[in-house]
């Protein structure tokens, strides 16, 4: 078996450092290309992509967290989720920013024509909403408040990211290659938590079986 070094909470903590330096540097240098007209002959068709993928990206990485954690026996890695999965949040609203912003210019009623005439920009504005939620509901505090609820709303980034795949793959009119092996990888990770998907589906058809059981019993009691 492959040993690995230890991660100890001081390790983590630089790794949180060197995230957020990286996150919001990266966001602050394509913002300033943009308005200083660095970034090509579309500058807005260049945010849109980086902030778009950007977001994908740290959605991603905050899927592969845990069983990553797992993988290698180090649980202070899970402590990264949370953090990686806020900016992806933040690089998310970005990306709707910069589209409200320099595509719709502010534009309310457009923006409500777009989201009914275009799926691709539904389903992402969808994700950006659960993600929106997963944000509010991030803290410790809203945690310990909602109990076993806080689990079961936080597997909607399942569905989120599901979305932001959809969203990708359809926002694109050619070169789909990359988009699909987004999806694939998307899909490799979702798959490496199956367990976790098929457990209230059994429980549901325990569930179900157990009343089916009870029904007989009565039946033939009264019988």
């Amino acid at each position: 078996m492959i040993k690995f070094v230890r991660i100890t909470p001081a390790h983590t903590f630089w790794l949180k450092v060197s995230l957020h330096i990286t996150s919001l540097s990266l966001l602050c240098v394509t913002y300033y290309q943009a308005f200083t007209d660095q970034l090509g002959a579309d500058p807005v068709k260049a945010i849109l992509h980086f902030t778009g993928i950007g977001a994908f990206n740290l959605l991603l990485l905050s899927l592969l967290i845990s069983p990553l954690a797992k993988y290698c026996r180090q649980g202070q890695l899970v402590t990264l989720r949370r953090p990686i999965g806020l900016y992806a949040f933040t690089y998310a609203a970005s990306h709707f920013s910069s589209y409200l912003l320099f595509e719709l210019q502010l534009e309310w009623p457009l923006l409500l024509s777009e989201l009914i005439k275009r799926p691709y920009i539904t389903v992402g504005f969808a994700a950006l909403l659960i993600l929106s939620l997963l944000t509010a509901t991030s803290t410790k505090s809203i945690q310990k408040r909602m109990g076993r609820t806080w689990q079961k709303t936080h597997n909607w980034v399942y569905v989120a990211s599901l979305l932001v795949a959809l969203h990708y793959l359809w926002s694109v009119k050619s070169e789909i290659i990359q988009p699909i092996i987004y999806a694939l990888v998307l899909l490799v990770l979702l798959a490496s938590r199956k367990a976790k998907f098929l457990k209230p589906i059994k429980s549901a058809l325990n569930k179900r079986a157990n009343k089916r059981t009870k029904t007989q019993q009565s039946k033939k009691k009264l019988a």
